[in-house]
């Protein structure tokens, strides 16, 4: 089968397309073949070596396709059934093997290439929104990045809670992008100076409720300063790069705030939980309440590109390359 390894870490410019052994299903595992794999922001760091893992590596955590082979033990999956799944190491290829146990049905009514752009950043946006800062009725929120993959999908389930949503992009395009997803105010942060400053402007002075900051090292500092008192930053990401050491004593002053760095994976750490959150992303997408934007399509031999448009910020919505 073919797909895509680094052997070293660094630039986009590592990942080459190999010729490697077809997987086999061991106890416990299902073969896919993959329909589509998702592109997301930690595959980056993995392979810039940000987060590191063993070498030689084949990217990628997310897809969606069809069952070729079911291993011993398992149960609830057969030959020919439609999974998704955002836990498996090795999706940048034609076939992946992965644990049954995280491996989720896809709803007839959601197509592979929806299955992939609704699993992985659907179910941090769900997680982010319901379960890292309960969204209420009336808050005022700060979304970064509210243009990209995540961002849609978090703008959609903070307003569809009654949130009011303010977004932050860098284009004309992108905003209407947000605003489509239902953000009531937009900062395009290529136009003004002082981000925060704007972000309290459009709060009356008084900060939002929560930011929820995906970007990481240059919108770090504004989305504290955005926050009202007793304010949540959920820093839950670090496109631009990680955020520099930090000096608690900073929350005491911008106002008794809260700062986390969640992960998915800890919302998704049993078999039930993970089924519960793609059973609820799925759900919103077939009953219309969830739009997942599929923004850019790459062969899977382009994943350098893609890679390198996701970094330059030249991607909308969710990043697939199909094998």
């Amino acid at each position: 089968m073919r797909a895509i390894q680094i052997s070293e870490t660094g630039g986009p410019e590592v990942l080459t397309t190999a010729e490697l052994p077809d997987p086999t299903a061991g106890p416990g595992e299902l073969v896919v073949e993959v329909a589509a794999a998702g592109v997301n922001y930690i595959d980056t760091y993995h392979r810039e070596g940000i987060y590191p893992l063993p070498l030689p590596l084949v990217l990628g955590l997310e897809g969606a396709g069809r069952v070729r082979e079911v291993g011993e033990g398992v149960d609830g999956f057969a030959i020919g059934d439609r999974v998704a799944w955002a836990e498996g190491p090795g999706s940048y290829a034609e076939a992946v093997a992965l644990r049954a146990e995280r491996a989720v049905p896809v709803p007839d009514a959601v197509s592979d290439e929806v299955a992939v752009g609704a699993l992985l950043q659907g179910m941090t946006a769900h997680a982010l929104a319901f379960d890292v800062h309960p969204v209420q009725a009336g808050d005022d929120v700060l979304v970064h990045a509210a243009a990209g993959g995540l961002g849609l999908l978090l703008t959609q389930f903070a307003a569809a809670r009654g949130a009011r949503v303010i977004g932050t992009v860098s284009s004309a395009e992108k905003e209407e992008l947000a605003r489509r997803a239902g953000a009531a105010d937009v900062v395009r942060y290529t136009e003004v100076d002082d981000v925060a400053g704007a972000v309290r402007a459009l709060t009356g002075g008084a900060g939002v409720a929560v930011a929820y900051d995906s970007v990481g090292r240059t919108t770090f500092d504004a989305s504290l300063a955005a926050l009202r008192r007793r304010g949540t930053l959920v820093l839950c990401g670090a496109s631009s790069g990680p955020v520099p050491p930090f000096d608690p004593q900073r929350l005491n002053q911008a106002g008794s705030a809260y700062l986390t760095r969640p992960k998915l994976f800890d919302y998704i750490a049993t078999p039930e939980e993970l089924r519960a959150r793609a059973a609820a992303v799925y759900g919103a997408v077939v009953d219309g309440s969830l739009d997942v934007r599929i923004g850019h399509r790459y062969p899977l031999a382009e994943a350098a590109t893609a890679h390198t448009d996701l970094q330059a910020r030249r991607t909308t919505g969710k990043v697939l390359l199909i094998p």
